[in-house]
């Protein structure tokens, strides 16, 4: 059976399962943190994203099962005046990966942004995420540059304890 690549239905109860899953295996990836997502963080990770306005979420799939997730929201650039697509999370279960999935996956995220008119896609790696990096960078994503040619960092203030 040939990959698929599909939007999640996140009303579909195989659908959000899989998205949790998928989602938990890669929090619990070093690359990801390292530790599991709570049972208050599952339960509360669908309703979540169905509530979010710009939510996109897509599932990819191997003989049937479901083996990867993107999960991207749409931002808008003030300096191109138009939409962008911010891929927040993307990850492949263990024994899924180097199989293509991650490539089909940002490909998909590709086509969506481009349907909707967005001037650019984002998203933020672990500099320590070497096969993560050599994916992106074979995808065609590269270092943000500011005006002094300074690489961007995205960077993070938690807001609760």
């Amino acid at each position: 059976m040939p990959m698929e690549i599909r939007d999640a239905d996140l009303a579909d109860p195989a659908d959000a399962a899989a998205v949790v899953a998928i989602v938990d295996a890669y929090a619990s990836d070093p690359m990801g943190g390292g530790a599991r997502l709570s049972d208050e963080i599952r339960t509360r990770l669908v309703p979540g994203l169905r509530a979010h306005p710009t939510a996109l979420v897509l599932l990819a799939f191997l003989d049937g099962r479901a083996v990867g997730v993107a999960v991207c929201f749409v931002g808008f650039s003030t300096f191109r005046a138009r939409p962008l697509l911010n891929v927040h999370d993307l990850a492949v279960v263990h024994e899924a990966r180097g199989r293509g999935v991650g490539r089909a996956l940002l490909a998909a995220v590709e086509d969506r942004a481009r349907a909707r008119g967005c001037c650019k896609l984002t998203l933020e790696v672990l500099e320590e995420n070497r096969p993560a990096r050599a994916l992106y960078a074979r995808v065609g994503f590269g270092d943000v540059a500011g005006g002094d040619s300074a690489s961007t960092r995205f960077l993070a203030k938690a807001l609760d304890p």
